[in-house]
C-alpha cells in the first residue's frame, strides 16, 4: 500500500508537469491506458469470465466516477500545488461516511458524525474560502472527492457479488472508453522524448500502483491500510518541493493534521461497527 501511494503521488507529478504542455484530458487518458493494457492481459489469461456481472449498470457507472474523477482532479493540479490538492482530497473519507448514512442507511453514531464535522473545519483550513489564498481551482478536488466517495459507496454494493477483478475490468475498460471519446477534440502530437517518456512512465506507474493497492486490500483490512493512504500528502509535499519548488505553508500543515486524524478515526469507527454487525447474537 505504501509503494501504492508513493508511485500514485509520482503519476500526478508527471500529471502537472505534462499539463503545461498536454491537455488535460489526453494526459489522464494515457493514465488510464497502464490499467487498459493490464486488464487485456487479464482477460487474455482468465477468459470473458472476468467481465461477467449482474450489476452492469452499476459497474459502467463505477467507471465512469473514476474517469471524472482523474479527469477533474488533473485538472486542478494544474493550478494547485500538489500537497495541497491531495489535502483537499483526504475529505473523502468524510463524504463516504455521509453518503453511507444517507444511501445504504448506515448507522452513524455521535462520535463519527463530529468527527467528519471536525475533519470539513480542516479542510476549510487549507482552502481558506474567500481569502483568495488557495485557487478557486481547489473546489475541483473537492468535486474530483465527491466522485470518488460515489465510487466507493458503488464499490460497497459491487463487493456483495462482483470479484475485484471484474470491478477492476470494467473501470478500466469504461473510463478509458469515456475518455477517448473528447481525445478527437483535444489531441495534441507530443513534440519531444521527454513528453512521450513521461506519458509511458505515468501509464506504467498508474497500472502497478492500482495492482499494489488492490493486492494490499486482498491480505489486510482496510482500516489497517487507511493510515497509511495518508502517506500520499509526504510525497507530494516531497516530489512538489523538488519538482515545483512549493511547499505547504503551517496553515495547510495544520488543515491536513487535522482531516488526517479525524479521517483515520472515522475509518476505524466504521470498522468497529462493521464488526459489531458480525458477532453472532
Amino acid at each position: 500500500m505504501l509503494f501504492g501511494m508513493f508511485l500514485f503521488s509520482a503519476v500526478d507529478t508527471q500529471a502537472k508537469f505534462l499539463t503545461q504542455s498536454l491537455p488535460a484530458m489526453q494526459i489522464v487518458w494515457f493514465r488510464q491506458l497502464g490499467l487498459l493494457a493490464g486488464v487485456f492481459i487479464l482477460l487474455a489469461m482468465q477468459g470473458m469470465v472476468v467481465l461477467k456481472t449482474n450489476n452492469l449498470k452499476l459497474q459502467i457507472s463505477r467507471g465512469v466516477l473514476a474517469g471524472s474523477s482523474a479527469a477533474i482532479f488533473i485538472i486542478a493540479i494544474q493550478y494547485v500545488p500538489i500537497a495541497d490538492a491531495v489535502a483537499v482530497s483526504f475529505v473523502a473519507p468524510f463524504l463516504v461516511t455521509i453518503l453511507g448514512a444517507l444511501v445504504l442507511k448506515e448507522k452513524v453514531g455521535i462520535r463519527r458524525w463530529t468527527a467528519v464535522s471536525i475533519g470539513f473545519v480542516g479542510m476549510l483550513i487549507v482552502v481558506r474560502p474567500g481569502l483568495g489564498v488557495v485557487h478557486p481551482a481547489a473546489g475541483l478536488v473537492l468535486l474530483a472527492a465527491a466522485f470518488f466517495a460515489v465510487r466507493q459507496i458503488l464499490s460497497r454494493f459491487l463487493s456483495g457479488s462482483d470479484r475485484i477483478r471484474t470491478t477492476v475490468a470494467y473501470t478500466a475498460i469504461v473510463s478509458t472508453a469515456m475518455l477517448t471519446l473528447p481525445l478527437v477534440f483535444v489531441w495534441v502530437t507530443p513534440s519531444t522524448k521527454l513528453e512521450w517518456t513521461l506519458l509511458a512512465s505515468m501509464s506504467i506507474c498508474a497500472a502497478v500502483a492500482e495492482t499494489c493497492v488492490i493486492k494490499a486490500l486482498e491480505v489486510a483490512e482496510s482500516v489497517a491500510l487507511a493510515p497509511v493512504h495518508y502517506s500520499l500528502l509526504i510525497w507530494g509535499t516531497m516530489y512538489g518541493y523538488f519538482v515545483f519548488h512549493q511547499l505547504p505553508d503551517q496553515w495547510t500543515w495544520l488543515g491536513a493534521a487535522i482531516i488526517m486524524a479525524t479521517g483515520i478515526y472515522t475509518v476505524h469507527r466504521e470498522a468497529v461497527v462493521a464488526r459489531a454487525k458480525r458477532k453472532p447474537d
